[in-house]
This record gives structure tokens, sequence and C-alpha cells, in this order.
């Protein structure tokens, strides 16, 4: 009991970060954009946006260097600071934060790269009286820098000054703050532009996050990532944001006081060979957990006698054949196959059944495998409502190449679910769930304890378990992607898959509690 109150504890302290983070509504009756992800044009637009509207350019800018300096103050005790400024905004950025800094009585010392070139970074570097010289390159002089050298404009590899810190700081443990991302990182792929690419311990950037901020590698080399307001006016295409609470709590299965096990949702799993069973077996719990009222476990013949030993609430059906699977799946509100079923033709000839069954699907593991020679029979059989749920070695075998002609994951995620005319969902530390329509969900809250066998298993029966009670499919993907990743993170070391199902009781009852 002690684990699990203190596993609840931390559930409701990351659920009120992440709900933290979201834009506020009070006071305005026009409703706030869900938290958008970015391209650096976009952000661009914006920053253009506001200088039309009214607001300068070195206010905006002024403002952003608040933000940073803010940020430094809130994380660090006073300590010998470089500032590194670059020719563009990025570089006036950095002589505010020289100045606050300063001003609060921190020892602050800015290098330059290149002198300003635009007009309002010329204007902060005048009001900046500090001490300056070259960036020099050498890495012992602060207890913390601050890299003002490039935002997420540049798109060019880091060369001549900039290039001999970079390779400097890689063998540094000072910490670096970045302004809007750290130099040398492509803003809209998160893939750094040459070998060299600087790393930060926080970066500071506004507005809202880019791709950069949200992608491996790039968030990696992010660090923290603080989302400053500074004013600035629009969003994007609306298409692409995190994949948070806020996004699908609104459409979370809501109980009534009538409510019953078959209104609850009915949830199907297709069962692997007799010693294979335990994947299905996580599936099917899972998605009782998550609150579907009926599980079932399709099982072949051979198996029953094996699943109903170890089974108590989930059912077990059996079935000696496609068309016996399609009878026994009619009247389900969704089906999960692939976990352990097999791959072969067997798993081929059950998934093109279930696909005319109508019922929403979620295909995973071996029943991807199983299409690997012949994908397009896989898409055949799909429709909008089922959802794949691929890691990069499924994704390549159903997507061949995709992956790799592709600027990044979200592209590619996106190409996939127009190609299958499904969800699909791109399994990795930043899942990125994607839909026929275009929209696509990074997922944020990602948990390295998840790497252990069996916690796929467990994210597909929650996943279906939430279309069973009625969420539409990408709403269920993501919502049951977060999920996932909140009870692995609550429960922390030493988790298994088992453990998964265990703690969502926690992270259940907290949204209920936020959603009220």
């Amino acid at each position: 009991m002690p684990l699990l109150k203190f596993a609840a504890a931390i559930v409701v302290l990351r659920l009120r970060q992440a709900f933290a983070t979201l834009p506020s509504c009070k006071g305005t009756k026009r409703r706030r954009p869900m938290a958008e992800i970015f391209t650096t044009d976009e952000m661009a637009a914006c920053d253009l946006a506001a200088i039309a509207a009214g607001t300068p350019g070195y206010l905006l800018m002024e403002r952003a260097g608040t933000a940073v300096a803010d940020a430094i103050r809130a994380r660090w005790s006073p300590r010998p600071v470089v500032v590194w400024a670059g020719p563009g905004n990025n570089g006036g950025y950095g002589y505010v934060v020289a100045r606050l800094l300063r001003k609060r009585g921190w020892p602050v010392r800015v290098e330059v790269l290149e002198a300003p070139r635009t007009a309002d970074a010329r204007y902060t570097a005048l009001r900046w009286r500090g001490e300056t010289g070259p960036l020099t390159g050498d890495t012992t002089k602060a207890g913390l820098y601050v890299d003002a050298l490039f935002g997420s404009g540049l798109r060019r590899p880091l060369e001549g000054k900039a290039h001999v810190l970079a390779q400097a700081m890689a063998k540094s443990s000072t910490p670096v703050v970045s302004i809007d991302l750290p130099s040398g990182l492509n803003g809209d792929t998160g893939k750094p532009l040459s070998d060299e690419v600087l790393k930060a311990a926080l970066t500071v950037t506004f507005h809202r996050r880019k791709i950069a901020h949200v992608l491996q590698p790039g968030r990696g080399l992010c660090g923290e990532v603080v989302v400053a307001d500074i004013g600035l006016i629009g969003g994007g295409a609306g298409n692409l944001v995190e994949n948070v609470p806020a996004l699908w709590l609104g459409a979370f299965p809501r109980l009534s006081v009538t409510a019953h096990k078959h209104r609850r949702g009915r949830l199907g799993v297709v069962g692997g060979g007799a010693a294979r069973t335990g994947a299905a077996r996580l599936a099917a719990r899972a998605g009782l957990r998550i609150g579907a009222g009926l599980s079932t476990v399709l099982s072949p013949l051979d198996t029953v006698a094996t699943y109903a030993a170890a089974l108590e609430a989930v059912m077990v059906a059996p079935f000696d054949s496609d068309a016996a699977l399609t009878l026994a799946a009619e009247h389900m509100d969704a089906v999960i196959i692939g976990p352990a079923a097999g791959v072969g033709e067997a798993t081929v000839r059950n998934l093109l059944a279930l696909g005319l069954t109508g019922t929403a699907l979620v295909v995973d593991a071996d029943a991807l495998t199983s299409f690997h020679s012949d994908p397009a029979s896989l898409f055949t059989a799909l429709d909008r409502d089922d959802v794949l749920t691929p890691h990069l070695g499924e994704f390549e075998r159903v997507f061949p190449g995709l992956l790799a002609s592709a600027s990044q994951r979200i592209q590619a995620a996106r190409e996939a679910s127009r190609r299958a005319g499904a969800i699909v969902l791109l399994k990795g530390p930043d899942s990125v769930i994607a839909a026929p329509d275009g929209r696509a969900a990074v997922n944020l809250n990602g948990s390295p304890w998840l790497a252990t066998a069996g916690t796929g298993d467990v994210l597909c029966g929650f996943i279906g378990g939430l279309i069973a009670q009625g969420m539409s499919s990408y709403e269920a993907a993501c919502a049951a992607v977060w999920i996932h990743s909140e009870c692995a993170s609550a429960f922390g070391p030493g988790l298994i898959s088992e453990d998964l199902e265990r703690m969502a009781p926690a992270v259940l009852a907290r949204l209920y509690e936020m959603r009220a």
C-alpha cells in the first residue's frame, strides 16, 4: 500500500504539471488552441503577425530575454555566466539576458560570434554595457553558459568558431541554457545539422514548442523545455499537437447510474499458441482495467484450457476457423489481434476475416509482421476506426523505406496513416499518433521503464478497452499512450508489464477528478 500511495501522489503531481502547461482560457470567451507544435515557418509567421499588429520587434526581444533570465534565476544560484551571442535575433535575446542577470548581481560576460545584423539585435546590444569580447571557445570561464548563437532558422551546419565551441562543450559538464533551440539543431526535424551540436540543460522557447523540442534526438538535446508567453499572435494549422489530457479528456468514457457490463464495451483479444498465452492475457486484463465491461480471449481450440485456467474476470471463447472467429467477434466493440498471435498464414486469414465484421481492430506485433510481404492486403482490410501499433521494426516491415525517406517521424506516421487508411501509432520514446485526415499528436511523457517485455501488449489492451467504451480510435490511442506512460513513471524502477494495469486506477481516478 505505501507504494501505491506514493505512486498516486506522483500521478497527481504529473497531471497537475501536464494541465499547467496548457494555455489558459481564463478571462476570454475565445477557445484557446490546443498545445500545438509549430514548424519554424509557423513560428516566423506568428512573429510577423505580432509586429504587424503593433508590437515592436525590440519589445518582443525584451520579453523573450526576460523569460530566459527568469528561467535561469529560478533554477540556478548566481554564478559566473558567459553569453554566446550570434548575429541574428537569437543573439539579441542574449544581450537582454546578459543585461538582466548583471542587473541582479550575476557576473556576466558576452562573447560575440559576429556583430548584430538586425536592427532589434543592434538595439539590445547597445543597451548592454558589460564585459564583451570575441567568442573564444574557452569552456572553463563560467559556471553557466547561455547559447544565443542561432535559433530555429539555422539551416546549415555549425562552422568556424561555433563548430569549435560545440566540440569543446561536448567534453564539458558545465550547464548550457539555449534560447529557442540548441545551436546546430534543425528546428523542423529534431536532427543535428552535423556531427556537432550544443547540448542544453534547459531550453527556453516562445509561444509554442517546435518539432525539434518533441522528437528525438532533438528532444534529448534540449534538456528541460520551457515555453514562455511573450505576446505572440496566432496559431499553426492546428493538426499537430502535444499529446496531453486536454486533447482527449472531454471524450473520456462516462459512467451513468444505469451502467452495466454490456453497455461499458465488449473487447476481444485473439489468443496465440499454448506456449505464448501471456501476451493475450496481458492485453485482455488491461482492457478490463481501463474500463471495458467485458473482455474475452478468442482462443484456438488447443489453448482453451490454458487460457481458462489462467484467467478469472476475462472470459474465453474458442474458435477453430476464420469463419468461427468472425462469428465470435461480430458482437464485440473492439478486437485486438497480434500480441503473440503467431506469424503466418493463419494470422493473415484471421485478420482478413475480422476486417469483414466492421468491428474496430487494434493490430499489433505478429499481425503486422504477417503482412510484411503484402502490406497492401492489410490496408484493404482496414478502415478509419482501426489502429496499427508498430514499433520501428514492424513499421519498416509494413511501410518499407518510409521512415528513411521521411524528414522525421511525424511525416512518416502521417504518410503511413494515409496509406493504411487507419490510425497509426508509431511507438518509441517520442511516440507519434497519426490519423488519415492529417491530425497528429506527439507523446511527451514517455518512460524508459517501458522498455521491458509485454508492455506493448498492455498498451494494446488500453487502446482496445477505450475504443470499446466509445472513444474515437484516434482519441483512444492518444489517451492510452499517455496513461500507459504515466503508469510506468508512477511505478518507476523494477517495473514489469503486469504492474502497468495495477497502476492504472490511480491515474484514471485523477483524470476523472480533473474532468468533473
